[in-house]
């Protein structure tokens, strides 16, 4: 089976979704890979370490040859149209917010992939690249936070004076939000954190960070690890729980989504203006709306005195570890799927079923139709 690695295109990208270390093992098991020229570049990845390692560097032309294509990102219409009819491919879809690519992808009969699909369950966990993109982001969130903010995080006590330590305030806790908690606790910040899932508390906790607890939890659905389902009676108690709060934070950083749904406000404007000159905020879920009210995409903006960073591709700045990680996360999931004779897809299977998006010209995952029929 041939599997090809196509350079991303999206702008501002830097991650590629193979590692040299990991194609050495898919080699092994008798695939053969093809990497488009200089497309581990922006991860540090030379092509001489990838030919080393098994592959074979090609154009563009070369690669898409392959029987199954591996990006980190949506495949573009382009891409798309240069595909072999009946051939595969897999990277990260978010597939219900693209119709238009899964139509190129069914006049072709394409079996498409989408790693954002992963279920989280525990066989799975290796291939779940949404958390290890997510806990590398958590990290970059805080540090990128700290070179904005103009204080220290940690209490220091000196011959001059006393220094507090920097407040830390964190919208969620799932992956990203954890590691933000280990992360600015270890750097000496005092840390709260606000979740929509009561669950999380002991997770907070056991890292050194205080639990806000919102009254009225009860109403709040959590599927596949997210809220699928926030009442706005919820979000209300939630945002007057949080504008005492804010009012003291020095960096404030958000990572609410809501599954194939706009991330949640959580920061208005009106809280923005009365945080203190100087604070700053780090809006992780600008990819899919925001969750701070005024941040802009892939921006970094001072409005009413707050510093609002709204990068959007967090792992791609931190590049070399995240395509490491993101490689595994493929490889593991390829090798589940295919042999080196090729796919070997048991439909009825709960990884397969749960990854499979496009099928002998058919949108064939449930979730992705559910919205997409909506």
């Amino acid at each position: 089976m041939k599997i090809g690695v196509l350079k991303e295109t999206k702008q501002g990208e830097q991650r590629v979704a193979l590692s040299p270390d990991v194609i050495k093992q898919l080699i092994k098991k008798e695939f053969s890979v093809t990497v488009e020229k200089d497309a581990g570049i922006g991860s540090n990845f030379s092509d001489e370490e990838y030919k080393t390692a098994g592959a074979e560097i090609g154009n563009a032309q070369e690669v898409f040859d392959a029987d199954i294509l591996l990006k980190v990102n949506l495949f573009t219409k382009e891409e798309v149209a240069q595909m072999k009819d009946g051939s595969a491919c897999m990277s990260i879809m978010y597939a219900y917010n693209h119709p238009e690519i899964l139509d190129g992808l069914n006049k072709k009969s394409i079996t498409s992939f989408s790693m954002d699909a992963v279920p989280r369950i525990s066989r799975a966990q290796k291939m779940d690249c949404l958390s290890s993109q997510a806990n590398l982001a958590g990290y970059k969130s805080v540090i990128l936070g700290a070179n904005y903010l103009e204080k220290i995080f940690p209490l220091m006590m000196t011959a001059s004076g006393t220094i507090t330590p920097a407040k830390v305030l964190i919208f969620g806790a799932g992956v990203a939000g954890l590691q933000a908690i280990a992360t600015a606790k270890r750097l000496g910040a005092v840390v709260e954190v606000s979740d929509v899932r009561p669950e999380t508390k002991e997770q907070v906790e056991s890292l050194g960070g205080r639990f806000l607890t919102v009254e009225g939890v009860e109403g709040v659905k959590v599927e596949g690890g997210y809220a699928s389902e926030v009442s706005e009676e919820f979000l209300q108690k939630q945002k007057e729980l949080i504008q005492s709060k804010i009012k003291d934070s020095d960096l404030v950083i958000t990572t609410a989504l809501v599954m194939g749904k706009k991330s949640p406000i959580l920061v208005t404007e009106e809280m923005v203006k009365s945080m203190k000159k100087g604070a700053v905020i780090v809006d992780m879920a600008v990819e899919s709306g925001g969750n701070c009210e005024i941040s802009e995409k892939d921006k970094i903006v001072k409005k009413h005195g707050v510093t609002i960073i709204g990068e959007s591709n967090l792992p791609s700045l931190l590049s070399t570890n995240a395509s490491q990680l993101y490689a595994t996360n493929i490889a593991t999931l390829l090798l589940h799927l295919a042999s080196k004779e090729g796919l070997t897809l048991d439909r009825e299977e709960e990884i397969t079923k749960g990854v499979l998006i496009t099928y002998q010209g058919q949108v064939v995952h449930e979730f992705t139709n559910k919205i997409l029929n909506k």
